[in-house]
């Protein structure tokens, strides 16, 4: 009788559990789906590095360190409005203007109603996956590409069908036939950065035609993020999708002021497409958030309406810049780089197994005297497992004295942690 009640009392707290487990508070499956940024995820130890009186160079992020330039905060210090209200979904109606001058200048026509602003890039990216892609949908994309549209891909369920792409070839893509059988009955877009981050490659025109050929071909949409697009150097053009006439139904541009102008924090970009439909749903979203901050957009519109040279200035000096660090990396033992092409970022191959626990050692175990650096391990950059293992990305929106200073410590760091 005694091992019978036992054996009932046990049944019903086997019950009991099943039922609290059913009440049990639990994240969502969409958020436990999300990655940790890979530029972020060592800032742990580049935080402990600093307290313990490290001076650090950081190569590990694309925050530009040439000044904002003054008529964004002039713009917004000259607000007189009485009441700081609610802007349009769309954007102020003066910043989409500036945006549309701006890509007239460029030899690209768009109506008002064919620019929206959201709030940065980012926002830019979530909204439009969330407009051309169901769960389990699928988009084609060379890797390595930007982490951060990991967050994207995870939390809305999209599948990746990734081409590799290599350091020993400047990371262009492949031939159109290695793209194409990637494409499924479930690919929904092709999607890229021009000029790339983090690779720094810039495609060339036959590489754009072999993406053309293949969005008209399976008719797919063209997510083309171009915010990096006045940054390209040497020979190289940064062709935009905006101006394939027989693609306007497919193609959709993401752009922001965050690089172009050197504002990361005021969060303002747009998108831009020819696609009345697909715009319309955009804006659907756009209500759904309200505005993009009024004030940021005031600023926003001062920056459009400089002139172009403004922008001239600023290739020049992130082209010194890649000049260093290229010079520099070209005279490393074992290290394999192409020159960079576009943006401000190089992916460079280490000659050692782990990336991530060499960037790990320079920020606990090495220094000159008293310096050291912090980059990006790529791993995280790809969707393939195990690829990226011995390679690092190094953003150079740091100024040149420090960048000099950084591939020093890059140089004899390798030599050392080589020969421990």
């Amino acid at each position: 009788m005694f091992l019978l009640r036992n054996l009932c009392i046990l049944k019903d707290i086997k019950e009991l559990k099943k039922i609290l487990g059913v009440f049990k508070m639990e994240l969502s499956n969409r958020i436990k789906r999300l990655r940790t940024s890979p530029v972020r995820k060592l800032v742990t130890y580049s935080e402990a590095a600093t307290k313990a009186g490290k001076k650090l160079y950081y190569l590990n992020i694309g925050q530009p360190d040439i000044e904002t330039p003054k008529v964004f905060f002039e713009a917004i210090a000259n607000y007189r409005e009485p009441v700081l209200k609610y802007a349009h979904s769309a954007g102020l109606k003066e910043l989409r203007e500036g945006i549309q001058k701006y890509y007239e200048r460029k030899d690209m026509n768009y109506l008002l109603d064919e620019i929206l602003i959201v709030n940065g890039g980012s926002e830019a990216l979530q909204f439009v996956l969330m407009s051309v892609c169901d769960e389990d949908d699928e988009i084609l994309i060379a890797e390595p590409y930007y982490a951060n549209y990991n967050s994207f891909f995870d939390t809305l369920k999209i599948k990746l069908n990734a081409v590799r792409t290599y350091a020993e070839s400047g990371f262009h893509l492949p031939s159109l036939e290695e793209m194409e059988a990637k494409i499924t009955k479930k690919t929904k877009a092709i999607m890229l950065s021009n000029p790339g981050n983090p690779t720094g490659v810039v495609y060339t025109k036959d590489e754009m035609e072999r993406i053309a050929i293949l969005a008209k071909k399976y008719n797919l949409y063209i997510i083309s993020d171009e915010v990096y697009r006045e940054f390209v150097y040497g020979d190289n053009k940064a062709i935009s999708f905006g101006t394939y006439k027989d693609l306007e139904q497919n193609v959709i541009i993401i752009d922001s002021i965050s690089k172009r102008y050197s504002a990361c924090g005021a969060r303002v970009g747009c998108v831009i497409s020819k696609n009345k439909e697909f715009m319309k749903v955009i804006y659907k979203l756009c209500q759904s958030r309200l505005s993009v901050p009024t004030l940021e957009m005031v600023g926003a519109t001062a920056l459009y309406a400089l002139p172009d040279d403004y922008l001239e200035k600023a290739k020049f000096e992130y082209g010194k810049r890649r000049n260093v660090i290229f010079q520099e990396l070209s005279k490393m033992e074992g290290v394999t780089t192409r020159e960079p092409e576009g943006a401000f970022y190089a992916v460079v191959k280490l000659p050692i197994k782990s990336a991530e626990e060499f960037v790990i050692w320079l920020l606990t175990d090495f220094d000159i005297d008293g310096e050291s650096i912090t980059l990006t391990p790529v791993e995280g950059f790809y969707s393939t497992p195990g690829v990226g293992l011995d390679e690092v990305r190094i953003s150079y929106a740091i100024k040149e004295e420090d960048l000099i200073k950084a591939m020093k410590i890059l140089r004899e760091g390798l030599i050392k942690y080589r020969n421990r």
